[in-house]
């Protein structure tokens, strides 16, 4: 039985690799968040990024959390020697100062966050324009490519810390997408009103162009009863924004960042992987 399952998923997987996405129009800009830990932003900052990057994607990931978790799972220097998000954001350094190539997966890329980004919620509060100075950032290193004859982005995926503070107002400001991962586990829609209260907030002084338009359900265990309801609940709640591809609990999602790599680059024939493959997939398909 065990050698079925195992042949099942490998062929999944290559059905999955043959699968060609089309380039989307324009470049899309997700905000990933959740105010509540420990959901899985970073994970699927990550992984989404190198999956879609193994499709050909340009895809650029802002790590926007002072952890600089994300940093660490795609294999990028972060010291606070570093030049990182904070710079950027605080000294007005370019972006395309602080990029760094993701060594394991082509056509992705990393700017970096490190301890200093701690301190900028602070910093930000005196500063002009201060909620614009990521979608800025990004709009100067768009042109920057252009000027060099490189490729646009295809996607940015920007990695927002625990909460809704200044950071992930530039996120929200900066993107046109929200991406909202949820934890298939009591309390999951907890704190969740106040997020799309500040979703709409964005949206009526900011930046207008903002919608959420996905939700991805993360540490899903199918032999509990309690994640089929969460997940059927989110369903009810957001029936078009939830995808249908949602993430299992995974011991390889776990042991990845410990080797600095993402699950895809770490193990893509575990089921964490092909996962994050097929929410890709379906996240491309859908715009």
């Amino acid at each position: 039985m065990v050698s079925a399952e195992v042949l099942s998923e490998k062929k999944k997987l290559k059905e999955l690799e043959q699968i060609v996405l089309n380039r989307p129009e324009k470049t899309r800009v997700f905000a990933i968040s959740n105010q509540k830990g420990g959901v899985g932003k970073t994970s699927t900052a990550v992984n989404l990024a190198a999956a879609l990057a193994t499709k050909g994607m340009n895809v650029l990931v802002i790590d926007s959390d002072p952890q600089g978790n994300a940093s660490t799972a795609l294999g990028i220097q972060h010291g606070s020697d570093v030049p990182s998000v904070y710079d950027v954001l605080i000294d007005e350094v370019p972006l395309s100062d602080v990029i760094e190539p993701c060594p394991d997966v082509e056509k992705l890329w990393c700017a970096p966050a490190n301890i200093n980004l701690a301190g900028a919620e602070i910093e930000l509060v005196s500063m002009v324009a201060r909620e614009n100075r990521l979608r800025g950032a990004i709009q100067e290193y768009e042109q920057w490519r252009q000027d060099k004859g490189l490729e646009r982005l295809d996607y940015i995926f920007i990695d927002c810390p625990p909460s809704l503070g200044l950071l992930t107002v530039n996120a929200f400001v900066a993107a046109q997408e929200v991406l909202i991962p949820i934890q298939c586990e009591y309390y999951a829609l907890e704190g969740l009103s106040q997020l799309l209260k500040n979703i709409q907030m964005i949206q009526k002084h900011l930046n207008a162009d903002l919608v959420l338009s996905t939700i991805l359900l993360t540490m899903y265990d199918g032999r509990t009863n309690l994640a089929s309801q969460v997940a059927d609940e989110v369903r009810v709640h957001f029936p078009n924004e939830v995808l249908d591809a949602v993430i299992p609990r995974s011991v390889r999602i776990s042991e990845a960042p410990s080797y600095q790599q993402t699950v895809i680059s770490y193990d893509v024939s575990s089921t964490g992987s092909r996962a994050y493959i097929e929410a890709a997939i379906e996240i491309a398909k859908r715009k």
